[in-house]
């Protein structure tokens, strides 16, 4: 018993789980700052050409000139308020979730779950953070895509908290959560592209004998990863872009449903053209 005693490891300290959320949600804010440039030139692009082929935008290239020369350096951090917003509440959620069921799952002598719960709990934990985000998804979505709009038709929130308070003044409170089901969904896709590729993608390369388990093969790993991931999201992403950025047209909405998006670009936009044009995504995005 003594010697057992004396063998036993004590448990190394960890910081709060509240803590840990904090930081999480903090990180993800601090990437935002960077990539909401991108996040907006995507939104514009998968609203680009909606409902004909005249796109506004050839390229992410021309998109960002388009951006700078007509609405200036400050153009292309439109949004910004609610991309911050929608990294505390998804992001946080998310993580939250995501370490709860994981240690909940886990068992008692510390082995972690398999593959395929790992897996669950992602998706899982991606859903519920997304749920959670919707409104702060919808504010992003309508903000970064005023400016490709003429001044007369545009909606002019000024912060995130002004857009959802109109929103919900003007539209009704279900107005925030508009494209849900599509926005857990895309949550759902990347969270399980990414967990599935990237455990693949890294075995092949250690397979390949050119690499060694390094940051070189991390990194690889990774963006292999971000383009099977960007890949596989992309359908339900633009779902969720233009249910989330409709208008009502004499009373009734301009799309019915997430099929109905992907029938009418399809028919109208082109399949390929449609996808390869906004295939530049960055892979870090969120996410």
């Amino acid at each position: 018993m003594a010697a057992a005693a004396d063998t036993a490891k004590p448990r190394p300290k960890t910081s709060p789980k509240s803590i840990k959320f904090l930081f999480g949600g903090l990180a993800g804010m601090g990437a935002t700052v960077f990539v909401q440039p991108l996040d907006l030139v995507k939104n514009r692009m998968q609203l680009s050409g909606q409902g004909s082929k005249a796109r506004e935008y050839k390229t992410s290239f021309h998109a960002v000139a388009s951006i700078l020369r007509n609405e200036g350096i400050g153009g292309i951090y439109t949004g910004l308020s609610a991309g911050l917003l929608r990294q505390a509440t998804y992001t946080t959620t998310r993580l939250g979730i995501y370490t709860v069921l994981f240690e909940r799952l886990s068992k008692a002598d510390g082995t972690p779950p398999n593959f395929l719960m790992k897996a669950l709990i992602g998706m899982t934990a991606g859903a519920t953070g997304a749920f959670v985000g919707t409104p702060a998804e919808v504010a992003l979505i309508r903000m970064t895509a005023d400016g490709r709009l003429p001044a007369d038709q545009r909606r002019g929130y000024t912060n995130v908290f002004n857009a959802l308070i109109r929103i919900t003044r003007e539209e009704g409170v279900t107005t925030l959560w508009r494209g849900c089901i599509p926005t857990m969904a895309r949550a759902v896709v990347v969270n399980a592209a990414q967990l599935a590729s990237y455990s693949q993608s890294k075995q092949a390369l250690l397979d390949s004998g050119y690499f060694r388990d390094d940051i070189l093969c991390h990194f690889c790993a990774s963006m292999i990863s971000g383009l099977v991931t960007t890949a596989a999201s992309m359908p339900v992403d633009i779902v969720k872009t233009r249910i989330q950025n409709m208008r009502m047209i004499d009373g009734k909405p301009e799309y019915k449903n997430g099929l109905d998006v992907l029938v009418k670009v399809i028919r109208k936009e082109g399949f390929f053209l449609e996808q390869m044009n906004k295939f530049y995504k960055i892979y870090f995005l969120d996410s």
